[in-house]
C-alpha cells in the first residue's frame, strides 16, 4: 500500500529539518564542494557532517562524486536551490510581519 502524499511530503521537510542539512544543501547550491571544504565552511565534526550528508544522500537531496579519495557533493536539482529561495523569501516576509507588529506596540505605549 503507498503512503499518501502528504505522509511524504511531511518525510521531506522532516529531512530538511536540522541547521546542518539546510547549510549543507545551501553551499550545494551554489556550486559542489568536497567534504574538506564543506568542514571549513560548517565547522563541525566529520562524523556529525557525514551523518548529514548520509541523511540527504539517502533522501535523494544529494550526489556524489569520487576523484581520487577525495569526494564530491552537489545537489542532484536545482529545484532544491528554487526550494531553499522560497524558504528565504516566506521567512522575510514573516519576520518583515513581526518587526511591523513589534513598531506597532511600541509606538502604541
Amino acid at each position: 500500500m503507498s503512503r499518501p502524499l502528504y505522509v511524504l511530503k511531511a518525510e521531506f521537510f522532516k529531512t530538511l529539518g536540522h541547521p546542518v542539512r539546510i547549510r549543507v544543501l545551501e553551499l550545494l547550491s551554489m556550486r559542489e564542494h568536497g567534504v574538506s571544504e564543506l568542514l571549513g565552511a560548517i565547522e563541525i565534526e566529520p562524523a556529525n557532517l557525514s551523518q548529514q550528508l548520509a541523511v540527504l544522500r539517502k533522501a535523494g537531496l544529494v550526489t556524489t562524486r569520487k576523484e581520487g579519495s577525495a569526494v564530491y557533493y552537489s545537489v542532484t536539482s536545482p529545484q532544491v536551490s528554487e526550494l531553499l529561495a522560497v524558504a528565504r523569501a516566506i521567512l522575510t516576509g514573516v519576520l518583515s510581519g513581526q518587526v511591523e507588529l513589534l513598531e506597532d506596540l511600541r509606538t502604541s505605549l
